[in-house]
């Protein structure tokens, strides 16, 4: 596994260094940089800062994910399922937590609340054309391949 170096900036001295949960863990956690528990009502969003702002080198991209046992135990998930950090923000990095059950969910200052995974990319150069190459799917689109 590669290792690339990600500056960090530290916001808030109660911040706390994203961490991996496991020596093979592809997301790093990030921690709820709240001074008080955050109450989220059901069904709502909140932004929640993380007190930190990231460097992340060019052709790299950073991916905010849900963490599967908050989203799992408690309903709550990034709204946008995955959040995109382009390289060239420097704001601080935000988690927009939203609340998909019924009941208010609380989160706990330093609670870890999602993820982020580092991952290159690669940029499109669109180029217009009359017609795309077939293929056997063509144009079948949402349920044209079957369930099984």
């Amino acid at each position: 596994m590669k290792k690339e170096m990600i500056n960090i900036k530290l916001l808030d001295e109660k911040a706390i260094i994203p961490t991996y949960g496991s020596e093979e863990a592809a997301g790093a956690d990030l921690y709820a940089n709240i001074d008080n528990v955050l109450t989220i009502k059901p069904h709502e969003t909140v932004l929640v800062k993380t007190g930190i702002s990231l460097e992340i080198p060019n052709g790299l991209v950073g991916l905010i994910y849900a963490r599967s046992g908050l989203a799992s135990k408690k309903g709550l998930a990034p709204a946008n399922k995955v959040g995109v950090i382009d390289s060239d923000y420097r704001g601080e990095i935000m988690v927009a937590l939203h609340n998909h059950t019924n009941e208010e969910k609380a989160i706990e200052p330093n609670e870890r609340i999602a993820q982020i995974v580092f991952t290159p990319y690669v940029k499109g150069a669109f180029n217009i054309v009359d017609n795309l190459n077939n293929t056997i799917r063509g144009n079948g689109g949402f349920g044209s391949t079957g369930t099984k």
